[in-house]
């Protein structure tokens, strides 16, 4: 037995993982342990949005070993403080909680609408993923998650996305709040309607509810603007960050309007990791960066979805493109068959469920990159006879 198969039987089997042992990553490029480079259209599932070791944000990780790793939420933490302040500038909130992940940083918000609102209801929609903890798995509407925990917690109401007979349940249920993602991307890359999401917005407005949008993966620049609510029209009363936040250093954060974040107190809440000075140093660079980056982010967003469409119109077996910014999802017969023969290429993406082709490239990716993707992916669809000559 190799001294890596050893180390491999030491790991809970928790993945399915791949055949590849990667080494290495740079840019837009991962390489395993046989120097083989692959275009990376994952980014660590959303999470490395600057590409794998952005300069700016490894110089400031590098700045910040040489002077303080971790101290405790008991004191001041600058960093912190620094990366909180550039959150609610750029957006409708006030206050920033910090903790170390996506799931956390959901059952805060968890937290905090029960304790701001007094009421343990919480409506989220089928085919969310909100996290595997108790609580965040109990949020996420998909059954066949729950499998095998017995009891979660109580009080949370799953309803339709995206349809309308769920605002009348709504009314009717009057939650403590209503938990929801812009685009559902491990529920099959779909986006919410805007017409929906104007009368959600104001069902809950007018009764009282809070709004927590869950922006752990369609954040942070990957909708094509730091956060997805923007394109939707109106402002959240909570919302929760983590994946890009960090360029694949781990952190979450929840962002709340005063008049709800108020409800936490010491005591209330906390995370001995949470906002530690690594990743808020990796935190505050890659806001500056992505900020900057924003207008040439949707323009090859653009680009990116017309290559898509071309495509489109000679493959018949592709059933649906569907996504925001380059959150991408292509909906055909079988997605997994494309990880393999694309991964065989030297290409990596990821499936949404068991018929969407998941495309997540970094946002800093080259129209080259993208012309040679789309390249990749027509060949594949030819092996299969899928492609119109």
């Amino acid at each position: 037995m190799s001294q890596q198969t050893k180390q491999s039987e030491s790991l809970m089997k928790t993945y399915n993982r791949l055949p590849i042992t990667v080494e290495k990553g740079m840019g837009s490029y991962l390489y395993d342990t046989d120097g083989k480079q692959y275009l990376d259209f994952t980014s660590g599932i959303a999470t490395c949005n600057l590409g794998h070791q952005p300069l700016a944000v490894k110089q400031a990780l590098t700045e910040q070993l040489d002077s303080l790793w971790h101290c405790s939420n008991l004191y001041n933490i600058p960093k912190q403080e620094e990366l909180a302040s550039l959150l609610t500038k750029n957006s409708c909130f006030d206050q920033a909680f910090f903790c170390n992940s996506g799931t956390e940083a959901n059952e805060a918000a968890i937290k905090l609408a029960r304790k701001w609102s007094g009421k343990e209801s919480i409506v989220t929609f089928t085919n969310s993923f909100h996290g595997r903890t108790l609580g965040s798995l109990s949020a996420t509407a998909q059954t066949k998650l729950h499998e095998g925990f017995g009891s979660l917690l109580n009080g949370f109401h799953f309803l339709p996305f995206n349809e309308y007979e769920s605002l009348s349940k709504i009314e009717e249920l009057k939650p403590a709040a209503v938990m929801f993602e812009l685009v559902q991307g491990e529920g099959g890359v779909r986006p919410a309607n805007k017409e929906w999401i104007d009368e959600l917005v104001t069902t809950c407005k007018t009764n009282g509810i809070l709004l927590i949008v869950d922006e752990v993966q369609t954040g942070i620049g990957r909708s094509g603007t730091l956060f997805a609510y923007e394109q939707y029209g109106f402002e959240p009363d909570v919302t929760t960050l983590a994946k890009g936040l960090g360029s694949g250093f781990p952190i979450g954060a929840m962002l709340a309007k005063s008049s709800v974040a108020s409800s936490f107190g010491p005591g209330t809440h906390g995370s001995t990791f949470g906002g530690n000075p690594l990743a808020c140093a990796a935190g505050v660079e890659t806001i500056k960066q992505v900020t900057a980056l924003l207008p040439k982010i949707r323009e090859i967003a653009t680009f990116f979805e017309q290559e898509l469409r071309e495509l489109e119109q000679s493959t018949p077996s592709i059933i649906e493109i569907r996504g925001l910014g380059l959150l991408i999802g292509v909906e055909v017969e079988n997605a997994a068959p494309f990880v393999e023969k694309l991964r065989e290429q030297g290409v990596l993406i990821l499936t949404a469920g068991p018929n969407v082709i998941r495309i997540l490239p970094p946002l800093t990716v080259s129209y080259e990159e993208i012309q040679h993707f789309i390249t990749v992916l027509k060949d594949v669809f030819e092996q299969q006879g899928a492609v119109h000559q």
